[in-house]
């Protein structure tokens, strides 16, 4: 599982939605509206390409759907400090099913960095310092993920190609991490997992969702205040 000398560096692929009402985090309706879901989308998503460009990652790749170019994905840029001057990189989400896209991304820029992390937008507990030590993790281990607590995970990072891992899986289930684990026993496959964070997914979700990051005039569900 060497990587080749010829790939060097750490890249960070985002997947993400465009912050559109009724397109993402359409579970929060219920709780906050289809604006409000989507005003929670884009402030996840500013975050997330705040953390990714404070971590220095060696490439920065936004993989957007429908597309880069959306005006709500542009609109969300545009209140990141610096990201016209990092290394942030536009791209369009490949079609398929969430296990083939995540794939195809990981392969398409092992081919050219020793390390790839992909994560989405969901978990705010990802932070610089959680990015930098998933990276570092792979100087160790050929795969690397942060658990998340309702049973999936929040990044997946990589060394090599592994599509073992991504295919005919039950994706946004309980069952996600435990049967990547079991997969990569088969493989036979080391990997290293650090602490597990929260997802933004479910009205219940949002007792974890930080003060800084609720949008203006979104009002909190009165259970869900802490």
């Amino acid at each position: 599982m060497a990587r080749p000398a010829s790939r060097t560096g750490t890249a960070l692929i985002i997947l993400a939605k465009a912050p559109v009402p009724g397109f993402v985090k359409t579970r929060l309706i219920p709780a906050v509206g289809s604006a409000g879901a989507a005003a929670i989308a884009e402030s996840l998503l500013t975050h997330t390409l705040g953390q990714a460009i404070e971590s220095n990652a060696d490439r920065i790749e936004l993989c957007a759907s429908p597309e880069p170019t959306h005006p709500s994905i542009r609109q969300a840029l545009d209140r990141v400090s610096g990201w016209a001057n990092s290394r942030l990189h536009l791209s369009r989400q490949p079609p398929g099913d969430l296990g083939h896209r995540m794939d195809h991304s990981i392969s398409r820029l092992l081919a050219h960095h020793g390390k790839v992390l992909l994560i989405g937008t969901d978990a705010p507990a990802l932070t610089a310092d959680k990015l930098r030590q998933s990276s570092a993790a792979l100087d160790r281990s050929p795969a690397v993920f942060v658990p998340a607590y309702d049973g999936g995970y929040a990044l997946v990072g990589m060394t090599t190609e592994a599509p073992f891992l991504f295919e005919n899986m039950a994706w946004s289930t309980p069952a996600v991490m435990a049967t990547t684990r079991q997969r990569l026993r088969e493989q036979q496959w080391s990997w290293t997992e650090l602490d597990p964070v929260h997802d933004i997914d479910e009205p219940q979700d949002l007792a974890h969702l930080p003060t800084f990051l609720w949008p203006a005039g979104v009002r909190r569900p009165v259970r869900q205040e802490v």
